[in-house]
C-alpha cells in the first residue's frame, strides 16, 4: 500500500478526517440533530470513531500486535464489558434518559454549560501514546496473568456501588479500572506496568461533578486575592476586593471571579498536558514531576494575567469594555501557561537529561518506565 508523508497511509488519512468529524459534531449545537449522510446520533458516531480509532492502532502497529498472545480473549471479553456498561452504565435515568454510561458522559462532555469538551479528545491522544510506546509495551514476555480477574471483579464491585448510590462517576472508574485489569489478564503484569502512563490519562475523562467545588472556590478567592494586591500597587488603587467579587470605588465597573475563572478548567487541561509533555520528554521523575506540578501555579498565573487585562481596559473603557475583554480573550490564559511551560520545561533540559526517542526508551539504550 503506498504510503503518504510521515508514513501516513490513505486509511488514516480517512480516519483522521472522521475523526475531525466527529469533534466537530460534538458541539453542543448539534446535540438534537443527526450527523449528515450517516443519519447517527453525534454520540453514535463518535463512539463508533473511538472504536474504529482502536483498529487503525491495531493497523499501525501490525508488527507489534501479531505478537501479542490472546488477542481473540481481550477483542470477546472487551466488547463484552463495554456493551455491559453500554446497557447497565448509568443509574441516574432523571439525569439523562439512557442506561449508557457513555451516553451520560458525551452528554456531559458536550453540554453549553460544560468546560470539560476536553475530554473527548483525551481517548485519541491516548492511542497516540499507545503507538509511540508500542516497542516499550511489547519489549518484555507478554501472557495470561490470572490476579486480573481480580481487578476486574474489584471494579465491578465498584461499579454496583456506583449505580446503587446513583454517582456515575464512580462508574466510570469502575469501567476504566476493569478494562485496565482486562489488558492485565491477557498480557500479564509487564503490561500493566508498561501502560500505566498512557491509560492513567483516562481519568481525565471522568467527569469531576461537584467533588471540586470546594477546591474551586478557593482558587477563586486565591485569584481575586493577587489580582486585586497587583491592582493596589498601581494597576488600581481603589479596586475593592469582597470575596470573590472586585470593583472599583465608583462601582464603575464590577466583576465576579467565576467558577469558569478560578483557573479550575484551565487547571485540568494543563494537568493532562504537563503529564503527557513530561512523559514524553523526559525520563527522570523528579523533572516529570516539576513539570506536572508547575500546572497549579501557571494556571493561576493565566487567570490572573487576564483579569489583570479586564481591569485595565475596564478603567479605561468601562464595565462593556473589560467584560468583552474577559469573555473574548480566554485564550490568553492558557497561551501565557503553554508558554511558560514550555520555559520551565526548557531549563530542565538545560538541567542534563537522555531524552527519550519515539519507542519509548532513551538513547542510551534504556527502556522508560
Amino acid at each position: 500500500m503506498s504510503k503518504l508523508p510521515y508514513g501516513l497511509r490513505w486509511y488514516e488519512i480517512g480516519y483522521l478526517i472522521l475523526a475531525g468529524l466527529a469533534l466537530h459534531y460534538s458541539d453542543d449545537s448539534f446535540r438534537m440533530q443527526r450527523v449528515p449522510i450517516v443519519g447517527m446520533t453525534p454520540c453514535l458516531f463518535y463512539g463508533i470513531t473511538l472504536a474504529l480509532g482502536a483498529v487503525v492502532l491495531a493497523g499501525r502497529c501490525r508488527e507489534q500486535w501479531q505478537k501479542m498472545p490472546n488477542r481473540g480473549l481481550f477483542i470477546i471479553m472487551a466488547t463484552a464489558w463495554v456493551l455491559f456498561f453500554a446497557f447497565l452504565g448509568n443509574a441516574t435515568l432523571g439525569y439523562i434518559n439512557s442506561p449508557s454510561l457513555f451516553s451520560w458522559m458525551y452528554d456531559i462532555f458536550t453540554s453549553a454549560e460544560s468546560d470539560e469538551q476536553y475530554a473527548l479528545l483525551i481517548p485519541f491522544v491516548v492511542f497516540g501514546l499507545y503507538w509511540w510506546k508500542r516497542e516499550t509495551l511489547t519489549a518484555k514476555p507478554l501472557g495470561l496473568w490470572w490476579p486480573g480477574i481480580l481487578m476486574m471483579a474489584g471494579a465491578l464491585l465498584l461499579h454496583l456501588a456506583g449505580y446503587l448510590i446513583q454517582i456515575t462517576q464512580i462508574s466510570t472508574l469502575a469501567f476504566l479500572l476493569g478494562i485496565y485489569g482486562l489488558t492485565g489478564l491477557v498480557w500479564g503484569k509487564n503490561w500493566l506496568k508498561a501502560s500505566i502512563f498512557p491509560f492513567f490519562l483516562l481519568a481525565f475523562c471522568i467527569p469531576p461533578g461537584q467533588s471540586i467545588d470546594a477546591f474551586t472556590f478557593r482558587l477563586r478567592l486565591l485569584v481575586a486575592t493577587i489580582v486585586s494586591g497587583i491592582a493596589h500597587l498601581g494597576l488600581s488603587p481603589d479596586l475593592v476586593r469582597e470575596g470573590t467579587q472586585l470593583s472599583d470605588a465608583q462601582h464603575t465597573f464590577a466583576y465576579d471571579v467565576a467558577p469558569a475563572c478560578s483557573g479550575i478548567h484551565s487547571l485540568v487541561a494543563l494537568l493532562a498536558l504537563t503529564i503527557i509533555y513530561g512523559f514524553v520528554s523526559f525520563k527522570e521523575p523528579w523533572k516529570r514531576t516539576v513539570l506536572v506540578v508547575s500546572a497549579i501555579p501557571l494556571a493561576v498565573l493565566g487567570n490572573v494575567t487576564r483579569l489583570c487585562a479586564t481591569i485595565i481596559v475596564a478603567e479605561l473603557g468601562g464595565q462593556s469594555a473589560g467584560k468583552a475583554v474577559e469573555t473574548k480573550l480566554g485564550f490568553v490564559t492558557f497561551a501565557v501557561a503553554i508558554g511558560c511551560m514550555f520555559l520551565i520545561a526548557r531549563q530542565l533540559e538545560k538541567a542534563g537529561s537522555n531524552p527519550i526517542s519515539p519507542g519509548g526508551g532513551s538513547h542510551t539504550g534504556e527502556v522508560a518506565a
